[in-house]
This record gives C-alpha cells, sequence and structure tokens, in this order.
C-alpha cells in the first residue's frame, strides 16, 4: 500500500510533547514511550495539522534539502513503525 496516498489519523491513546525539537510520545495503551527526532517531529506535527501524507511529504520537500524519492522513503518507513506500534491509523473514511 502506498502510504504517501493515505490520510493518517493520530491515536486517541498517543499522547505527545515536544522536549528541544524532539517529540515523545506515550503510548496510553502499551504505557510504552517513542522518541521521534527533529525531522520525524515535523512529520508527527504535520500530520497532526491535517493528516495528509502526500502534503506532508510535499511540505518536507520545502523545507528539507533532501531528494523526494528519499524523504518518501523516509516518511513511509516512519509510518509505518507508527502504525506497527498503534499511535497512527489510516483513515478509512
Amino acid at each position: 500500500m502506498k502510504l504517501e496516498t493515505q490520510k493518517i489519523v493520530i491515536s486517541n491513546d498517543a499522547l505527545s510533547q515536544e522536549v528541544n525539537g524532539e517529540t515523545v510520545i506515550l503510548d496510553l495503551q502499551s504505557e510504552s514511550y517513542f522518541g521521534l527526532d527533529e525531522v520525524g517531529t515535523r512529520v508527527w506535527q504535520l500530520l497532526q495539522e491535517e493528516g495528509d501524507v502526500q502534503k506532508t511529504i510535499d511540505q518536507m520537500l520545502k523545507e528539507f534539502d533532501v531528494k523526494p524519492e528519499r524523504l518518501t522513503a523516509d516518511v513511509n518507513e516512519l509510518l509505518r513503525k507508527l502504525i506497527d506500534n498503534g499511535l497512527v491509523v489510516i483513515d478509512e473514511k
């Protein structure tokens, strides 16, 4: 499945806090903590705003000096980890 064509919703069980440019996420279900670096934090911020993966990628391409293929692959990898850990879900609407 191409995640860049999907809408993503942050789980109600995921609480996040930004600290010094990085994000710490608490999963209330598993009581596990997850950390995001600066780039992951920016992905998280953009997903919280709109949830549109392609718009997130497009915005990040404007902000970071990176090849589109590399950024898309990195965002997809992060999203798969977030999905696997129940922190975000694909919006089926």
